[in-house]
Parts: structure tokens; sequence; C-alpha cells
């Protein structure tokens, strides 16, 4: 049963899909033909135009997988151990060490191989 469901969904989310592009096409047609009004008028026009737009894709069934996976994604977030500053502060040391010691290794290479090239060319 819930696979029929599905199917008239994706019959519909068609009809969806092309209300969404001619909202879309509407705004961008609208802003051109509304270019002596105040900028004001015409963001607030496309912001509204474009919410609408995006009311109506969120849902189709590309929509709802969509705002499925930001939940899925915030609950993720939530269980996340993030670190403390202290060892924020520890980790960034760290790397700058490292980057600034691969610096100076790379550079005395250079300043040796460089040295090196011009007593063998002269």
């Amino acid at each position: 049963m819930k696979h029929s469901a599905e199917v008239q969904e994706s019959r519909h989310d068609g009809l969806k899909w092309a209300v969404v592009v001619t909202l879309l096409v509407l705004a961008v047609v609208g802003n051109t033909y509304f270019a002596d009004q105040a900028i004001i008028y015409r963001v607030l026009g496309v912001v509204v135009v474009s919410i609408a737009a995006a009311a109506v894709a969120l849902t189709t069934t590309k929509g709802r997988e969509l705002t499925e996976l930001a939940r899925s994604a915030k609950k993720e977030i939530q269980r996340v151990v993030w670190p403390t500053r202290p060892e924020t502060i520890q980790t960034t040391a760290i790397v700058l060490v490292a980057v600034l010691v691969v610096g100076l290794m790379l550079w005395l290479i250079d300043t040796l191989l460089g040295w090196a090239m011009s007593g063998v060319i002269g």
C-alpha cells in the first residue's frame, strides 16, 4: 500500500517542480520587469516568491527527504563531543609548531640545494 502512495506522490512531484520553476522564473522576470521600482520592494518580492517556491519544493518527495536529512544531521551534531577550549588551544599549538618545523626544514633543504647548484653551475 505504501508503494502506491509513493507512486502517486511521484506523479504530483513533477507538477510541484514545475510550479517551483515557474515561481523562480516569475521572481527573475518580475525583478527585471520592475527594475524602475525601489530595490527594497524588488528584494522583498523575490524573497517572498522564493519562500513560496521553497515551500512547494519541500512538499515533494525529495523535499521531505531533505527535511529528514536536516533533522538527522541536527541530532548527530547534538551527539558530537566537542573539544574543550584547552584541548583546542593545545591541538592548534601542536599544528602550528609542526607547520613551522616542516617549513624550516623545507627552507633549509631549498637553501642547501640552491647553494649546491650555484657551486655546480658556477
